[in-house]
């Protein structure tokens, strides 16, 4: 027979999930500690057996942030349990955690942001990644003013970016106060009109707030749901999901600005001067055997990683999408020609197809593009044919050519907007899988050229470093597992999202 103590702790479970501050609080505490514990571990020096001092001291400002973020936590629970709810005055402790933005801790000042407004709309959660993604991008590229000079546009970029800092804050209050429910005020329509400009920046989620506030705007009746504003809903409840998405807008973001901010000549000129330095505030990650800046290199890769990745996925689903679509609508003849085609592609094993297109075509970014897109085509191709076969003989299909429509009218309008949800969840693994590949092939010698900054290429070349600058290789190393799990944790919310059992 169970306790008493058991159903109060069952009871106590349910009435802290009905707060969103309560998850966010132990995100941000779980990953604060993580963060701490692995940079501890990157401060042991291999070389000299010994403990670096500055990544030590970021390991215990983790740590310490770690901690009072369990504090926070806890006298959130205590409050919560004890009166229904938090004063205000406890809410301003949320400035505090916001404040650890500061030295790059998302998770705590995302906790931050959601204590310190008690009603919080879904525009508000999307406003607040927003903000936090341009002031990481500040922080990022104010580590340049260590260096012994910056690129010509680096004020230029400094004050735009600050200048869209403001327009993204200011939009916090106001969305919050104009906006109820499915519907918007008016006079959100410039607001809205000024964030979607902001997204010339590379900040997506100013975009997706831009074009609710839009819709928001234009729809006249509350009670009626918005189908994609809800699947967006559901994939806010998802920490990891919204994760993956902030750590692709971020780089997405920083590839783009990087333009303005950092100097390119920094990530490919020699500079046998700075050969092999450690880590420091003008060189975060160290210099390679080059002598260049390896955060540079980092920082100018992910544009070309994320370029790759989300054109040749781009160019795999759409002949995915034509290919699947006639075979699966069509099937007989022309099904078994497409498909017996595409497994000769599938016979193909692994890398093998990308590389033998490189090693006829040339090495350059067009042809690795091709190559990759064209090896993923099967694979779409096939998710396609399954959900248009299930779909061809729909209820909505029957009628839509007992009306006369055509067979192209069918398969576009009719079958294949039904058909997106596992495609788009593909979509997203996709990329991933394209992001490790282009750096498979860099890597291998056959992908981006060697003095080009690519993720692939930083890699190998601290890979002949390991035993004594460790540094060269780890970070890139951590580039691409960051971003290809970013990519899966988007994808698994996505399809969470989309399925309407977990509506």
């Amino acid at each position: 027979m169970k306790s008493e103590n058991y159903f109060v702790k069952k009871a106590n479970q349910r009435t802290l999930r009905k707060f969103q501050e309560n998850s966010a609080l132990a995100f941000g505490c779980g990953a604060s500690a993580f963060l701490g514990a692995a940079t501890a571990l990157l401060a042991f020096d291999m070389k000299t057996k010994t403990f670096g001092g500055a990544p030590l001291m970021i390991a215990g400002l983790f740590l310490a942030e770690a901690a009072i973020t369990l504090l926070i936590w806890e006298l959130f629970k205590k409050q919560v349990l004890k009166h229904g709810d938090v004063s205000r005055v406890f809410r301003l402790i949320g400035i505090l955690l916001i404040a650890t933005i500061v030295n790059g801790n998302i998770f705590c000042a995302l906790a931050g942001l959601s204590l310190i407004k008690k009603k919080k709309n879904l525009e508000y959660q999307v406003g607040s990644y927003m903000l936090l993604v341009e002031i990481l991008i500040v922080i990022v590229s104010y580590m340049n003013v260590f260096k012994e000079y910056v690129c010509d546009s680096f004020f230029l970029g400094m004050g735009v970016l600050a200048v869209v800092i403001v327009i993204h804050a200011v939009s916090l209050p106001l969305v919050v106060a104009y906006v109820h429910g499915n519907r918007a005020d008016k006079k959100m329509i410039p607001l809205a009109v000024v964030l979607i400009a902001t997204t010339l920046t590379g900040n997506l989620f100013s975009l997706l707030l831009g074009v609710m506030l839009l819709r928001k705007c234009w729809t006249k009746d509350d009670y009626v749901s918005i189908a994609w504003i809800d699947v967006v809903k559901r994939l806010f409840r998802s920490q990891m999901a919204i994760l993956g998405a902030f750590i692709i807008v971020f780089l997405l973001t920083l590839s783009i600005c990087a333009n303005l901010t950092f100097d390119y000549g920094i990530a490919v000129d020699n500079n046998y001067s700075l050969i092999l330095q450690e880590p420091s505030l003008a060189y975060p990650f160290g210099t390679d055997d080059y002598g260049r800046c390896v955060f540079t290199r980092v920082v100018f890769g992910a544009r070309i990683s994320l370029t790759v990745g989300i054109v040749s996925t781009a160019i795999s689903i759409v002949a995915g999408i034509l290919l699947g679509a006639f075979a699966g609508f069509y099937s007989g003849s022309t099904d078994n020609i497409i498909m017996r085609i595409l497994d000769v592609f599938m016979a193909i094993p692994g890398l093998l197809l990308p590389i033998a297109i490189i090693a006829a075509f040339g090495t350059n970014t067009l042809n690795i593009v091709i190559a990759l897109g064209v090896g993923a085509i099967p694979g779409y191709a096939r998710t396609i044919r399954a959900s248009v076969m299930t779909l061809s003989d729909a209820e909505f299909v029957e009628a839509a050519r007992a009306c006369g429509a055509k067979d192209k009218i069918i398969i576009f309008k009719h079958i294949l907007p039904n058909s997106m949800a596992p495609l788009i969840i593909r979509a997203t693994l996709g990329i991933g899988a394209g992001v490790t590949a282009v750096s498979s092939l860099s890597y291998l010698g056959l992908g981006i050229a060697p003095q080009i900054p690519e993720w692939g290429n930083i890699l190998k070349a601290g890979s002949s470093y390991l035993e004594t600058n460790a540094y060269m290789a780890i970070f890139p190393g951590f580039a691409i597992v960051i971003l290809v799990l970013a990519f899966n944790f988007l994808g698994d919310g996505l399809r969470d999202a989309l399925d309407p059992k977990l509506k």
